[in-house]
């Protein structure tokens, strides 16, 4: 290797900057707005479930455009890491489908949802693609919103 150092795609990562921590946590805002609405017994409450569900299903979508993302760009993922990647929309499109079809909603699809996005890290973590901090980030932002989800999910009876 002509005395050169030996790293790995992750090390050469850049460290997150300011800026992208602070846009990450902010990211946590809308869901902190939907649960106050409904403690508070807002007029808006319901709209706040279900806000409160589509930005959760639309950022555990999202999630699934990382992994792929970070897939491609590494270069040597496997076809079960797209695969994965492709899972949360799938499952964010089926939790929704039983408000479509006027059974139970929203509680118990934002307690699944919930717990989904808590075990996402798992998923960065198993794949290998994510830089330490990047993954750090994830834990935080993944352990808010999954919370806060599931908050609305055991909030829904006081909609509903």
């Amino acid at each position: 290797m002509d005395g050169q150092i030996a790293t790995s795609p992750a090390s050469l990562t850049p460290s997150l900057s300011g800026a992208a921590r602070a846009l990450g946590y902010a990211g946590l805002l809308p869901q902190v707005l939907c649960v106050g609405l409904i403690l508070a017994g807002h007029e808006w409450r319901y709209a706040a479930l279900a806000g409160g569900f589509a930005y959760a299903a639309a950022i555990f979508s999202f999630l699934g455009g990382v992994w792929w993302g970070q897939a491609v760009a590494s270069g040597r993922a496997t076809t079960g890491a797209y695969l994965l990647a492709v899972t949360p929309s799938l499952l964010a499109v089926a939790l929704f489908l039983p408000w479509t079809f006027g059974w139970e909603w929203p509680g118990p699809a934002l307690l699944y949802l919930g717990a989904l996005i808590l075990g996402s890290p798992l998923i960065d973590r198993a794949l290998g693609f994510a830089a330490a901090d990047f993954l750090r980030l994830r834990w935080h932002l993944s352990i808010g919103l999954g919370v806060l989800t599931i908050g609305l999910g055991l909030l829904a009876d006081r909609v509903m």
